[in-house]
């Protein structure tokens, strides 16, 4: 490599832009969206990268690297290739046990030393088609990435013209162009290989393999210094590529759209179709509760939590959010920064409904008016929570449905942690997990198995007939005796009533 590629003087890197990684994650963006690398991640072929003490998730990505030739500001999407030098391998190496800390911007998470391995040979990028690159990674030998950018959702040129709307990319700067599906976690001794080639070009140029070889970090971070490492099944389901490979097929994980890459929302199996929605809004929860206590579901309550609005009803899935005690240490690493709570209210979907555990406390608050309007924005379906809520004329007025057990003016940080997002809670004393049913109105809130909902609904509908019926026959003056239940005699009037 050049001296100037292997000192840029920067290094932009795209979140999303295979068709086959978004497939894998389950949300494509509408446009690209960056983050920046500093200069000294950069390495070499047959350089060791170190995965730090503490930290069990460190993903390699496979990417084609390109490196700008001639100053680029304000190029158009047709002459923005002719300012691109050259094209080479790269690997987007990163640590998911600290993106979450950072917001999206991948400051620690993709910025460690040794973090950007590019090379080992550059590409001429006059003499190939932008559209007909190939990228290739192997892990001990064993193929895990192989992608063309005909499988790109923005063409590499986009990418060059897009940036230089916003600042001049100057001679020796890198872009890394994003990895496809097969990405996944390395451990200390494992060695990655990246190669990018255009197999179709005159000569089949070649960037030759970037090895790169894991070594297991020594020294721990300094909690008197800032966030240490955490990670959930959610970041190790997004670092291994899946919950299965991840290990986590008895507990299955959501698969939700991540902070840092882009606002796309997921779709996911199990969603309410619009006309269960439908139902499901006209069934009171009293006429639901009875249909599972007749399957034998007697704990579906979600105790001491009522309406902040008068007359609300919500129904929706489960994205749910625990807390747990407060405790100074724990606070510490997990009360700051872009913490669960943050998470929580950032990658909420359209008809979610995020269920907090708080433990049944009301003596603080557990969500605001900020993050209330993030759900609304998000076109949450509500929040419910058996704790406080803070701000509470204010979340009022900005018309988002919250059930909560009242108002509480403490901030974060005296009675809770935020913990972890979409795993199994309990809140008021019923256990939600992530896609379960929720269904809220005047009489209180209950949890629905996604597995009852269609034909609870069904039959809660069915009875609310029946139920009206009865209530016309006791306005004309029959007692309730033999009619509420309804015996022989009055069933027989019932279903010739019905014919």
């Amino acid at each position: 490599m050049t001296d100037a590629i292997t000192r840029p003087g920067k290094i932009i890197a795209i979140h999303l832009s295979y068709a086959s990684r978004a497939d894998q994650r389950g949300r494509r963006p509408a446009a690209p969206s960056y983050f920046f690398k500093p200069a000294s991640s950069v390495g070499v072929s047959g350089g060791t990268v170190e995965r730090p003490a503490g930290t069990e998730l460190l993903a390699f990505e496979g990417e084609i690297a390109l490196v700008i030739g001639t100053a680029a500001r304000r190029v158009s999407l047709a002459d923005a290739w002719a300012h691109v030098g050259w094209v080479t391998a790269s690997n987007d190496l990163g640590l998911y046990d600290l993106r979450a800390n950072d917001k999206g911007s991948n400051v620690r998470s993709k910025g460690g030393d040794g973090y950007t391995p590019l090379g080992p040979n550059l590409i001429d990028a006059r003499t190939v088609d932008p559209a007909a690159l190939r990228v290739r990674a192997w892990v001990n030998g064993e193929l895990r990435q192989d992608d063309t950018t005909a499988g790109l959702i923005f063409p590499l040129a986009q990418l060059v013209a897009d940036l230089s709307q916003h600042f001049t990319l100057e001679p020796g700067d890198v872009i890394l162009t994003g990895t496809p599906a097969g990405s996944s976690v390395i451990v200390p001794g494992d060695v990655v290989e990246i190669e990018v080639d255009a197999p179709d070009a005159a000569g089949a140029p070649t960037s030759g393999r970037l090895v790169t070889t894991v070594t297991q970090g020594e020294v721990p971070f300094d909690p008197e210094l800032g966030s240490l490492p955490a990670v959930d099944d959610l970041q190790r389901t997004e670092a291994w590529g899946s919950a299965e490979a991840a290990g986590l097929t008895e507990h299955p994980v959501p698969e939700r759209a991540q902070r840092d890459e882009g606002p796309e929302r997921a779709q996911r199996d199990g969603e309410l179709s619009p006309e269960l929605r439908a139902q499901l809004l006209e069934a009171p929860t009293a006429g639901l509760s009875a249909q599972l206590r007749k399957r034998g579901h007697h704990s579906c309550f979600i105790d001491g939590v009522s309406a902040n609005i008068a007359g609300t009803k919500i129904v929706g899935t489960a994205k749910t959010l625990r807390f747990v005690p407060f405790r100074e240490d724990l606070f510490t690493t997990h009360g700051g920064g872009y913490n669960a709570q943050k998470r929580a209210f950032d990658a909420v979907e359209e008809g979610e409904i995020i269920v907090i555990e708080a433990r049944g406390d009301a003596t603080t608050g557990t969500l605001g008016d900020i993050l209330a309007l993030r759900a609304q924005t998000r076109g949450a379906a509500g929040v419910v929570t058996d704790g406080g809520v803070r701000d509470f004329d204010a979340v009022a007025e900005i018309g988002l449905p919250v059930f909560s057990q009242g108002a509480h003016p403490s901030v974060l940080g005296r009675k809770h942690v935020p913990w972890d997002v979409d795993v199994t809670i309990a809140c008021g004393g019923a256990s939600v997990q992530p896609g379960d049913i929720i269904v809220g109105d005047g009489d209180g809130v209950i949890v629905i198995p996604p597995s009852l909902v269609e034909e609870v609904v069904r039959d809660t509908l069915a009875q609310e007939v029946e139920d009206a019926w009865i209530a016309e026959q006791v306005a004309a003056g029959n007692p309730v005796d033999g009619l509420f239940p309804m015996n022989a005699e009055w069933r027989a009037r019932y279903e010739e009533a019905q014919k």
